[in-house]
């Protein structure tokens, strides 16, 4: 891989190419693709959905928004500080190309916004909650009329190919979706693999798959424009863009230290130990006095939350220069945090968060009753859309069919896609209106 492609700015539907030398300063398309983002529906809608504690009612406690937000800003601090480092290595990029530092900040800052856009409501239990349905609830009897890579593709419902749905997916008046540059688009697919074959290797781009059997042509039009190297003749896998690295090692900075900052403001975690467990990763940057000085904890943890995330920024820069070769060459096989030497620290934080928030009875509680709901929106969602497809729709499913948003896509001759539709209209909604829909199919609107 080159990264003369790897930065390409081309949007679908462009014919004639767009040269990075030729961009509007004050307005960049690397730039653009972050206000595309913002500005979406989609994106405004993770401001009600699950970070860590569903159904929250406290102001600390992160949503997917604000979540997304962070990673964001991380993100593009990260990318800026190796963008300045790869064109000090590769100086024709900017002498030739015309790219500058702050180009690799914005592809991985809009990338790292959209992280999270296909997650449906509830958090991760959301997605199992629809593959259960598929794969040992109601919807295993759809398995017959769909193809295997189809049928996985539910079974195993992901929030990175959903996402990729929503950012590419064409419709009346929006073709390509929101038409982002394909360098931003490289970098927003964390895993570049059809769902078949489920988990050939233990390779970190099979541990999940980054697009559904319906956006595989737009996949593959985004991988070979960007030059991305093929790893199967067998089935459709490429290496990662390299910027997805960054991505990926925002959302884990983001993960590791602020979900463990969100247990210990629901105190969930004793501050003895948050405290213990963060100077444990950043006690060499720590400036005694002005610790010392702060008197409440929220202050405390702040203080080592930025130092952390300060330090673990560094670290993953460092790191990702001194693998670019292996990168491009497609033979780096972990995420970068992986092999950092922080990683006991982090270990350390992870697993005391699993234990204290994530497998807390609030969290867990509140997930039952998110699996539930969804369960039951798809049971009468599916049911409908399996007699859209055959053409034999009772009163009720017209009803519900005529209350969906007219965005959505229905065919007459394709079960698959009928059924994605459905999953993307219950993965858009929020946790609040996933629970009024649930009271409303019940008959409580009153």
């Amino acid at each position: 891989m080159n990264w003369e492609q790897l930065l390409s700015l081309k949007r679908y539907g462009d014919t004639n190419k767009r040269l990075r030398k030729e961009q509007d300063e004050s307005r960049l398309g690397f730039e653009v693709d972050y206000d595309r983002i913002i500005f979406s529906s989609e994106f405004r809608g993770l401001q009600d959905k699950t970070q860590v504690v569903p159904l929250s009612k406290t102001d600390f406690v992160h949503t997917r928004l604000t979540h997304s937000l962070e990673v964001s800003v991380v993100g593009r601090s990260l990318g800026r500080k190796v963008g300045r480092l790869l064109l000090e290595k590769h100086p024709h990029l900017e002498s030739i190309h015309g790219y500058k530092m702050n180009d690799f900040g914005a592809i991985v800052a809009a990338a790292a916004l959209a992280h999270d856009i296909g997650n449906p409501p509830f958090g991760h239990s959301g997605e199992k909650s629809i593959g259960a349905y598929f794969k040992d609830g109601n919807g295993a009897k759809f398995k017959s009329y769909l193809s295997d890579k189809e049928y996985q593709d539910l079974c195993d419902f992901e929030g990175n190919a959903n996402g990729f749905k929503i950012l590419t997916e064409s419709r009346e008046g929006r073709e390509g979706g929101l038409r982002l540059s394909y360098a931003t688009l490289g970098a927003f697919i964390k895993y570049p693999k059809e769902s078949l074959p489920k988990r050939p290797t233990q390779h970190i781009i099979d541990k999940k798959y980054g697009f559904f059997q319906s956006e595989k042509d737009m996949f593959s039009n985004v991988a070979l424009e960007l030059g991305l190297t093929k790893r199967s003749d067998d089935y459709l896998s490429f290496h990662r863009h390299p910027l997805a690295f960054l991505v990926e090692a925002a959302d884990d900075i983001c993960y590791t230290i602020i979900d463990f900052e969100d247990g210990i403001n629901l105190g969930l975690i004793q501050e003895e130990y948050a405290l213990e467990y963060l100077t444990n990763l950043v006690r060499p940057r720590i400036k005694t006095e002005n610790y010392n000085a702060l008197r409440t904890t929220e202050d405390r943890i702040s203080y080592l939350r930025a130092l952390a995330i300060g330090t673990l920024i560094d670290e993953s820069a460092s790191l990702f220069m001194k693998h670019e070769e292996a990168i491009l060459a497609g033979r780096f096989e972990t995420a970068l945090l992986d092999v950092s030497q922080y990683k006991a620290q982090i270990k350390d934080i992870i697993d005391l968060s699993v234990k204290n928030v994530y497998r807390s009875k609030d969290v867990i509680d509140k997930e039952i009753s998110g699996y539930e709901i969804l369960n039951q929106l798809l049971n009468t969602y599916g049911k409908m859309a399996y007699n859209y497809t055959k053409g034999n729709m009772s009163s009720y499913d017209k009803l519900l069919f005529n209350a969906l948003p007219k965005t959505l896509k229905f065919t007459n001759d394709s079960l698959y896609q009928n059924l994605l539709a459905v999953c993307l209209y219950i993965s858009k909604l929020s946790d609040t209106n996933a629970m009024l829909l649930h009271q409303k199919l019940k008959g409580n609107i009153f």
